[in-house]
């Protein structure tokens, strides 16, 4: 598969991640809980880390992706080759809007409820999807971070 295939087809699989899990928030303030050294390994490892076995979508040389599902709601689990691949792709994707834990050349998207919970597991930095593709816009109050 082409570079541009494989960011396309990633691109489609956060955007159909954003419409089969909605984007909003349950308003439900949880307590921040601390966080944790930031996980580093595989897309097998990473997701042994958060909890849930992975149903691989994607498995080439430069990305590898999988669906994972946890009590805390499904997320696109995503690990890269390089840190230029990882962020080649998180640039597209974010224009579909979402929720991102980032750490090194892994990336995790859901709902921020989701993502949130996943950072309390994984460590990593959140990062929020287009204001445009979010409803209502930013539920963190306007801040990015990164």
């Amino acid at each position: 598969m082409t570079r541009k295939r494989l960011a396309g087809s990633a691109a489609g699989a956060v955007a159909a991640l954003v419409v089969l899990t909605g984007c909003g928030s349950d308003g439900g303030g949880e307590a921040k809980a601390k966080v944790p050294e930031t996980a580093t390994g595989s897309l097998e490892h990473i997701a042994s880390e958060a909890g849930c076995k992975p149903n691989m979508q994607t498995d080439a040389d430069t990305i590898r992706q999988a669906i994972c599902k946890t009590s805390d709601g499904k997320f696109v689990l995503a690990t890269f080759a390089t840190d230029r691949g990882q962020r080649e792709w998180l640039n597209g994707a974010k224009d579909y809007g979402g929720y991102y834990l980032v750490g090194r050349k892994w990336v995790a998207v859901g709902e921020e409820k989701t993502v949130t919970a996943l950072r309390g597991q994984l460590g990593g930095t959140m990062e929020e999807g287009s204001e445009h593709m979010n409803p209502g816009g930013s539920h963190n109050s306007g801040g990015h971070s990164g």
